[in-house]
């Protein structure tokens, strides 16, 4: 057989960075050298103002999974400095590239992190330790900076550096890290956030706990037993008490009370009545010891099963990975792995695991499948499906105009289905779940609870604070808004803003219109227009989601069996709702559409009132023939920017809808 030989180098490398992580992917070399065995190492250099002025990365700067010996064509970079140069040279490896008297050959990157982040914060001081805690504090750099917004302190064991990490954040300088082990000596790194990212990290700081200087934390522990050994009395007292007050009279009665209690919780749990051969959704809110919910409806992962690859994104409690999972007896399978963040307390620990509390009551093909947790070791983690394409509406926008119709209705089936799982289940959405869409390779949808901070986090202005927590307005039915009424008639309302999300290929719900004016508009009667290229059918559809009486709107039931039918006749998309027997069509159940007197009226009710002389010059003088006007005609008059023209044709097709449906009940236009 031929000799082997080492191969050639790697191509396409690309990086994409943003505030904390740089992420480094290529493709394989166009020669592999005869071989499989191919591995990849990744080499630093930070570099000055000259070419030649260039040094080694420090120990401060991190790889995920690691620098050398990689498998997979991919690395995540933390802990890099902001404006500084970094060269990044990528080689590949095979078995006999160290028999080889030639250089290796490399491809190589330089990288400028040129984001404004803070300033380096000053000097770290310790304030007090005790056995499991530490409390720091530090000064900003005197030099003027942005606004911070929070610090980021990440720690770990001295003698385990090199294998894992833990995180926490702090509003103000100074922070108290719990959870931490006795006479432990610890290391801590410390870095600004402001609006332009983060600062690189401070000098690594080394602390131990039970230092001999923490006497205001032991004093402040005596207080805690003296008050606590108090109390303790006190209630040993009333309870011995109420003990000798009770006579074996009752003994019977408590006998015969426990057996039928217990009788009673084969069909009663947790609040739930649950009969056999019937699932029902349990809030997990409803245990005592939430726990016990999770180890109820999760199974817990051995973590030496669970392989991290990469970073993908950070949630609302810690960092979303990427990884594989290897569980005995079965094929290695991806999977997303959601990390809860060191330094947590047990309020946000329970918050985190009641997602998967949630998740592991479900089993459908539309919802997102928990693979296990872990919650006996450091960090605490969810594990669930990976779903490659992400989230639908950023899949969509990358995908602008890539799909049939009867794709997005086949999107739209699988998203129905779900939803309708869930309801059948007794499980209310609070209309946020909605928003939270996956899409694998396949094209598969599938709704999750999982992260559904993201909604909020991403897009603060579609959150609205009222006193129980935040809505986000422009996916909420309005008596969820006013009245804090979920149901799932309100989740109908959310399915229906999905849907023009998905035929608009993730356009944002009414545009640039403020919270409180997408308010008013629904109130007043106002809905989102057809989004161009979207079939009279589907935007019927939506309308009928979008019904003042919750009563009038469709079930998911009702909705699924809909669009079956328009999979297996694509001919009726073309139908009217009101034409395909299921639906109601009684006059209150015809949405009423917002009357315009004038072209101006017309333009101000979709933010467009700069382009009224545009018409106006065109000679499209009135909204008869405004209804007429085709996208060419719109960009002839001079809107030349795409959303605008988006958004005109989309209320075009609108006000074509309202003069179609005047002329059928008799009116002159």
């Amino acid at each position: 057989m031929s000799c082997t030989r080492p191969p050639s180098p790697p191509r396409n490398v690309i990086f994409n960075i943003n505030e904390s992580s740089l992420f480094l992917e290529w493709s394989p070399p166009s020669d592999m050298g005869g071989r499989k065995d191919l591995t990849y190492n990744v080499m630093c250099k930070k570099c000055g103002a000259e070419p030649r002025d260039c040094e080694l990365c420090g120990e401060g700067m991190r790889f995920i999974p690691r620098h050398v010996g990689l498998t997979n064509s991919s690395v995540t970079v933390l802990d890099f400095v902001a404006h500084a140069n970094y060269t990044f040279e990528i080689e590949s490896l095979n078995a006999v590239s160290e028999f080889s008297s030639f250089p290796r050959p490399v491809t190589a990157i330089t990288i400028t992190t040129d984001q404004a982040g803070p300033s380096l914060i000053g000097m770290v001081r310790k304030d007090w330790a005790s056995q499991n805690s530490i409390a720091l504090s530090w000064q900003e750099h005197e030099q003027p900076s942005p606004a911070i917004l929070d610090y980021e302190i990440k720690y770990y064991e001295k003698e385990h550096e090199e294998l894992s990490y833990s995180s926490t954040r702090s509003k103000a300088a100074s922070v108290i890290i719990t959870g931490l082990k006795p006479t432990t000596k610890y290391v801590f790194h410390i870095r600004a956030r402001s609006a332009a990212g983060y600062s690189s990290y401070s000098p690594r700081y080394e602390y131990e706990t039970s230092d001999e200087t923490s006497d205001m934390a032991a004093d402040q522990g005596q207080v805690l037993v003296i008050a606590t050994a108090a109390v303790g009395g006190f209630a040993l007292l009333v309870i011995l008490t109420l003990f000798f007050l009770i006579t074996g009279r009752c003994q019977w009665y408590i006998k015969a009370k426990m057996k039928s209690e217990e009788k009673r919780r084969t069909h009663f749990q947790n609040g739930h009545i649950r009969f056999p051969g019937i699932k029902t959704y349990v809030d997990p809110d409803t245990y005592e010891d939430p726990t016990q919910a999770v180890h109820e409806f999760a199974k817990e992962i051995d973590p030496s099963t669970i392989r991290i690859e990469r970073v993908i994104g950070a949630g609302e409690f810690g960092e979303v990975c990427s990884g594989r999972l290897k569980s005995p007896g079965k094929r290695e399978i991806p999977v997303a792995i959601k990390t809860l963040k060191g330094g947590y307390v047990d309020r946000q620990r329970r918050d985190f695991l009641r997602e998967a509390s949630i998740m592991g009551q479900f089993d459908h093909p539309n919802i997102i499948r928990l693979e296990g947790v872990v919650t006996k070791s450091r960090p605490v983690m969810i594990v669930v499906e990976y779903m490659e394409n992400g989230s639908l509406d950023t899949f969509l926008r990358k995908h602008d105009g890539h799909f049939t119709v009867i794709q997005l209705v086949g999107m739209l089936r699988g998203i129905a289905s779900g939803m309708k799982y869930l309801s059948d289940m007794g499980y209310v959405h609070r209309d946020l779940a909605a928003r939270n869409i996956l899409v694998n390779s396949n094209l598969v949808c599938k709704v999750s609870d999982f992260g559904l901070s993201r909604v909020l986090e991403d897009d603060p202005e579609a959150a609205y604070t009222t006193s129980g927590g935040k809505i986000p307005i422009r996916w909420t039915a309005p008596e969820a808004i006013a009245y804090r009424k979920f149901s799932s008639a309100s989740d109908i309302w959310s399915y229906g803003i999905v849907m023009w999300e998905v035929m608009s290929y993730g356009e944002r719900p009414y545009w640039e219109m403020s919270n409180q004016d997408v308010i008013l508009s629904i109130e007043e009667g106002y809905r989102l227009p057809a989004p161009m290229g979207c079939p009279m059918t589907l935007h019927q559809l939506m309308l009928q989601c979008w019904q003042k009486e919750r009563s009038h709107r469709p079930t998911f039931t009702e909705l699924v069996s809909f669009l079956d039918k328009l999979i297996r006749n694509p001919s009726s998309l073309q139908t009217l709702v009101e034409d395909v027997q299921g639906f109601p069509e009684s006059p209150g159940d015809v949405p009423e559409y917002p009357l315009f007197i004038s072209i101006g009226d017309w333009l101000d009710s979709i933010k467009m009132s700069q382009y009224k002389n545009n018409f106006m010059a065109s000679g499209f003088t009135t909204l008869d023939c405004v209804s007429r006007m085709s996208i060419d005609d719109v960009r002839r008059i001079g809107v030349t920017l795409i959303g605008h023209q988006r958004r005109i044709v989309s209320s075009i097709q609108t006000l074509r809808l309202q003069m179609m449906h005047l002329q059928e009940n008799g009116f002159h236009v």
